[in-house]
């Protein structure tokens, strides 16, 4: 199977996507943008000459909520009618709306008709936002009972077109999720896990590598949760060798691991599987068992750390990423000094830390014991300044060991305001000569985990984007590191 051709153009508009928030979102705006061509509209790569601006939204924490409105303000500053899709649309419908007037709200189950709306939008009728319920009731509470009667967000691959040309892209695993943590609001507006047939998975990969794309990076709101659905939890561990099998793939990389659901077999495949990434993206939130209780998590600094050994066991250089949370509801000095302690000992090469903040919806925003603001403030940093030592130290260490470098750009082409950055959001320095390179390796995922700068002592180097090279890793900055290819 191949994706739908886009028709020519025959409305004559040019409708223009900007996408927030993460690599899920990147997936909904390419099948929007299929979608939208198949309609017969044309993506405008500049804003500024477009007929609509549609703004893919995020709504997981405040600061992204903040840079959604501070976009969509932004975008009815142009000529352009403005319309908002994503989480946060969905999320807040006619409260935004009303805060908002210049934007037409969209929801979720607007998307398979969304050149419709745009065109509704365009020709300046009314459209009224939809009002926001809770999608986990949508679907049966037993997943193997799940079959969506209108496919989700960003599963629909035979109308995804690509938005960039790089060659790293996601792919869906599923959408939703079952897990009822008390600080989370996602499962309130994408509903309950559903996960993907490997059929889709495998078709889609094929047609990505047609592209150009030479690493694929599996996401989702909780990868470890895929197949359960379909009655088998060994799935993952099974799809991932056919992909990694699939002509021109170099890379397969897992996203959004649920540390409580890691099992054995899947730590092998992950670890050992020739053209599967050695990388870990665990999602521990915090490791002090009383704070980790109220998020209604499970494990403890003594459990991650044993899983982190299992891991290590097979593959001593495998990458490992993680995100916390400090001031939660509850947290005492004594869970702080328990997360550090662990953080220490855990030896990761990307940590990202994130301040609690109330989400509307959510048990933790009934929680007592809520922490002064200045508090929280003063933890993150804290915690942010003492990753940033320990990621570098992790960093430091690869010096003189050999990693394996997906090109992404060569000498200019690497952007002095794309600046590799680290899980705090610390950026690094982008400048760079005809003697280099710079790319991903393994262990670092693109855009958020650092990159690797490829240097050679002579000649200018002839390696495209795509390109895989051995290379000899022989300095670090930050989560950065500095190679040469190896001889």
């Amino acid at each position: 199977m191949t994706p739908l051709p886009a028709p020519s153009v025959g409305r004559g508009r040019e409708i223009a996507l900007v996408t927030l928030g993460c690599a899920r979102n990147d997936v909904d705006s390419e099948e929007l943008a299929g979608r939208l061509q198949s309609d017969g509209y044309q993506i405008a790569t500049d804003a500024g000459h477009a007929d609509a601006i549609l703004v893919n939204t995020c709504g997981f924490v405040d600061a992204a909520k903040r840079e959604s409105v501070e976009t969509l303000l932004a975008a009815s500053d142009s000529n352009a009618k403005v319309i908002a899709v994503g989480c946060m649309a969905q999320r807040y419908g006619p409260e935004l709306a009303s805060e908002l007037p210049e934007a037409t709200v969209l929801s979720f189950d607007d998307y398979p008709s969304i050149g419709d709306r745009v065109d509704d939008v365009l020709q300046g009728r009314k459209l009224t936002a939809h009002t926001p319920s809770d999608r986990r009731h949508i679907l049966p509470i037993a997943p193997v009972d799940r079959a969506p009667d209108v496919v989700p967000p960003g599963h629909d691959w035979l109308r995804r077109r690509r938005l960039t040309t790089g060659p790293s892209a996601s792919i869906k695993l599923a959408s939703g999720c079952d897990r009822r943590c008390s600080f989370c609001a996602i499962p309130s507006f994408r509903g309950r896990f559903v996960s993907r047939t490997p059929p889709e998975i495998l078709a889609e990969a094929r047609w990505l590598a047609g592209t150009g794309v030479r690493e694929i990076i599996l996401v989702s709101e909780n990868s470890t949760s895929y197949g359960k659905d379909f009655g088998d939890l060994q799935a993952l561990e099974k799809l991932l060798p056919e992909l990694a099998a699939v002509d021109g793939v170099e890379r397969i990389r897992v996203n959004y691991l649920q540390p409580a659901e890691v099992r054995p077999g899947l730590i092998e495949v992950i670890a050992s599987t020739p053209n599967v990434a050695p990388y870990f993206d665990l999602s521990f939130q915090h490791s002090a068992p009383s704070v980790l209780r109220r998020m209604r998590r499970f494990g403890s600094s003594e459990r991650f750390l044993e899983l982190l050994v299992a891991i290590r066991a097979i593959n001593p250089e495998v990458g490992v990423r993680t995100n916390v949370i400090v001031g939660f509801p509850g947290e005492t000095e004594a869970d702080v000094e328990e997360l550090e302690g662990f953080l220490d000992e855990a030896r990761m090469d990307a940590i990202g830390v994130f301040g609690y903040s109330d989400e509307e919806g959510t048990e933790a925003a009934t929680y007592d014991g809520k922490l002064p603001e200045p508090v929280i403030e003063e933890r993150v940093r804290r915690l942010a300044t003492r990753v940033d030592e320990l990621s570098a130290q992790r960093a430091e260490d690869r010096i003189g060991t050999q990693v394996q470098v997906l090109i992404h750009g060569v000498g200019s082409e690497n952007p002095d305001d794309h600046p590799g950055e680290d899980a705090c959001g610390n950026g690094s320095a982008g400048g760079m000569d005809e003697r280099a390179a710079w790319g991903t390796a393994a262990h670092q995922a693109p855009d958020v985990d650092g990159q690797t700068l490829l240097v050679a002592p002579a000649p200018p180097l002839t390696y495209v984007a795509g390109d895989l090279v051995m290379a000899t890793v022989v300095d670090s900055s930050g989560i950065d590191l500095t190679a040469v290819p190896a001889r």
